[in-house]
Parts: structure tokens; C-alpha cells; sequence
């Protein structure tokens, strides 16, 4: 992993914290993975959420978390 790469995913633990994160080298899988420390609930799962979460960039992470956060969100309001 890169210092750019480190920085950047440092910066997404900070801003969505209830995750933690790994680089993959595997072929045939996402580079980028996000596991929740808690897993979601049944109607969390429901509407979207999901436990890991992979994509093939740090960028498409990140939007992916978004989206996740969102649903959460939206599950407790």
C-alpha cells in the first residue's frame, strides 16, 4: 500500500468509524474492503446494509460507505 493509499484510508476511518479496512492483492477480487466492527440487524439488511462491504478503488469505497451510513440513517430516524 501506497503512503497516498495509507493517508486516504486513514481519512475514511475517520470519517466512518464503525468499520475497519484491508487491501487485497487477489485476483478476480476488489482491491478495497470495509468489514463493520457490528454487524447489521435483520432490518438493517434488509434495506441495503450490508456487513463487508468491496470495491475496486479507494474512491468507490468511499461512496459506497456513504451509502451505507445512509441507510443506516435512515433505518434509526
Amino acid at each position: 500500500m501506497t503512503d497516498h493509499e495509507r493517508r486516504l484510508i486513514d481519512l475514511l476511518g475517520s470519517i466512518h468509524r464503525g468499520w475497519r479496512y484491508e487491501a487485497r492483492d487477489l485476483p478476480g477480487l476488489p482491491r478495497w474492503w470495509a468489514h463493520r466492527y457490528q454487524p447489521v440487524t435483520p432490518t438493517q439488511h434488509a434495506a441495503g446494509a450490508r456487513d463487508s462491504v468491496a470495491r475496486t478503488t479507494i474512491h468507490r469505497l468511499a461512496r459506497a460507505l456513504g451509502h451505507q451510513d445512509e441507510i443506516i440513517h435512515l433505518i434509526r430516524n
